[in-house]
């Protein structure tokens, strides 16, 4: 099982990060120990003094599947979850200042967290604007809808499809909108997929 997230997928995200807007996907990966399930804590490592929320839709994978054509993406899925790319910022900033790879700042233990349960899309009014929200401590701090992406799940597939090969229970982190910031211990985070609440833990 892989998870294979994307960034800077929503405009004013990049923008909110002083990042250039990109042309393809921004593609990266967290390996399978950095999955944080059903509502368990998130603890603070100690390697970070920034450390950062970015809630996310999750597609998984319900087909084998290479060089997928955008128009037949739609078959490779079927569920659609929520969950958190936790990210330290500090450490991000100070790898992409010396022009090295991310992983350390994004796919450590637990940076991951992901939904207890997956909605069917065919339960979702509009497929093609799909609404979710993440709430710190009650108050909503970020607002997402998919018809707001820059590459829509299906150009994700399809692009992701051509360089590595999607497997049944492959997770894709599709980007975060903007309203990003930082976790302290104690804080409660809650995330709702259209009006279902989808995760509700805290930070230790």
């Amino acid at each position: 099982m892989k998870i294979i997230c994307i960034g800077r997928n929503y405009r004013d995200h990049a923008r909110e990060l002083n990042n250039e807007i990109p042309e393809e996907p921004v593609i990266f990966m967290k390996p399978d120990s950095a999955l944080l399930r059903n509502n368990e804590p998130f603890y603070i490592p100690d390697f970070s003094n920034d450390l950062h929320y970015e809630c996310e839709l999750i597609v998984r994978i319900n087909r084998l599947g290479k060089n997928i054509e955008t128009r037949f993406a739609h078959r490779y899925f079927d569920e659609l979850g929520l969950g958190i790319d936790f990210t330290a910022r500090d450490l991000q900033n100070q790898l992409k200042a010396k022009g090295l790879p991310w992983e350390k700042a994004k796919g450590f233990d637990r940076s991951a967290v992901i939904s207890s349960e997956f909605i069917p899309v065919e339960d979702l009014s509009d497929r093609e604007s799909i609404k979710f929200q993440l709430k710190k401590n009650g108050e909503v701090v970020q607002q997402g809808d998919t018809a707001n992406m820059l590459f829509s799940i299906e150009e994700l597939i399809g692009e992701i499809s051509k360089f590595f090969t999607l497997k049944i229970g492959d997770l894709i982190y599709t980007g975060t909108p903007a309203g990003v910031g930082p976790v302290a211990i104690g804080d409660r985070l809650e995330g709702f997929l259209e009006d279902k609440k989808m995760f509700d833990f805290e930070i230790k």
